[in-house]
Parts: structure tokens; sequence; C-alpha cells
């Protein structure tokens, strides 16, 4: 829609306060102004931006159950190929991609969990302090740097799961080092789980590309 000056402003498209039969508008600040000491402009673009934002949760509805729908999709020809070799294939876990026959153009399903951990890797990292103070003379600087840097915090106070994972890749014989490896292990629990459904297509040079379903990308 566009608007002029000579536009006039739609029926009722204004959250109006009525109080005693009088009608008001609130502001920013909670205030209750008079209608009719609204400019028309200021009215004009309440409307507007009103519009365009029903519209677009419209949309997101429309995509949401979309995206539920392509779920559920996915998930029925996956068992309906399980099926073929008498098995049944239970929950939505696990990545997968479909293809088309002539291989241009794919949907792909990927799951992704969020890790975290509890309250057993303060014992892992009471273990691992204890190995570099035994250590400390003997031990290589950057075995030290490297176990300092994982169990570092962000702006929001976490921790980073794939730093601290990382220290079991460590090859260390160690005793209490072990015992610290199997806390972190025994610490590590999925706080949530996230679906993606993503839509592909080839390019006329062979690439795959994704289909954005993102404004600021189309």
């Amino acid at each position: 829609m566009q608007y002029s000056q000579s536009t006039p402003i739609a029926e009722n498209p204004l959250p109006v306060v009525k109080v005693r039969d009088q009608e008001y508008l609130e502001d920013a600040k909670g205030k209750l102004i008079p209608l009719s000491q609204v400019p028309d402009d200021h009215r004009m673009r309440d409307t507007l931006v009103r519009e365009k934002i029903a519209k677009v949760m419209e949309l997101q509805k429309h995509l949401r159950d979309f995206k539920l729908e392509a779920m559920a999709d996915i998930q029925a020809f996956i068992q309906l190929s399980a099926e073929k070799y008498g098995v049944s294939v239970g929950g939505t876990k696990g990545n997968v991609t479909l293809t088309t026959v002539k291989g241009d153009m794919r949907m792909m399903r990927q799951v992704s969990e969020n890790l975290a951990f509890d309250e057993k890797l303060l014992a892992a990292k009471a273990l691992i302090d204890e190995c570099i103070i035994e250590w400390s003379e003997g031990s290589r600087p950057e075995i030290q740097t490297l176990v300092q840097d994982a169990f570092q915090t962000d702006q929001q106070g976490k921790i980073s799961t794939g730093r601290v994972l990382g220290l079991r890749r460590l090859q260390i014989a160690d005793e209490k080092w072990k015992r610290a490896m199997e806390a972190i292990s025994d610490s590590i629990h999925v706080q949530d789980t996230k679906a993606y459904v993503r839509f592909q297509r080839r390019t006329e040079t062979g690439r795959w590309e994704t289909i954005p379903l993102d404004l600021a990308a189309v």
C-alpha cells in the first residue's frame, strides 16, 4: 500500500483505547494521547507498520507450518524406506539428505544438539588442577595453556564445550588425568535439540545453492 497526504486512514487499524467514550492512543511511555491530537502522518505510519507486521506474522505461521510438514514427510519417507528391510525407525534424530533422480535438487534434515555440563565438571576441573600442580616442573607449557584456555568463560559466563571436550584427545597416561576425562564424559548432557530443514538446488556451475527463506537474503 502506498500512502500520500490524501490517503484515507483505514477504519479501526490502530490500537485505540476508549475511556468514557473518548478515544486515545498509548505512546511508548504508557501515556494516553487523545486520538484527535495524533497527527495524520503519525497515524498513517502506525497503520503502515502494523499492516506489514500482521503480514509478516502470517508468513511466519506459514513457514512454521511448512517446516513441520516437511519434517513429517521426511520422517515418513525414512520409515517407508526402512520398512522395505523389515525394520522400524523411531525418533527424528540424525541427519539425512534426500536428492532428486537428476541430482539437481535436494532437501536436508539436520539435527543439532546443544551440549552442556553439569556439576561433575567441577570435579574434573579440580582433578586437572591437581595434575597441573604435580606436573608444574616437568609438564609442557603448551599443555598447561591448553587446559587453562579450555575452562575460560565467554561474556555470558559459559564454558566452550568444544574446548573442554578437546582435552579428551590429549594422550596422557596419568591415572588422575584419566579420572578427570571420565568426569568430563559423565558431566555432558544434551540441553536441547534443534532440527533444521534446508532446500538446495544446483547452479549452472554445478555448485549447491541453498534456497533462502530469509527476507534479508531474497
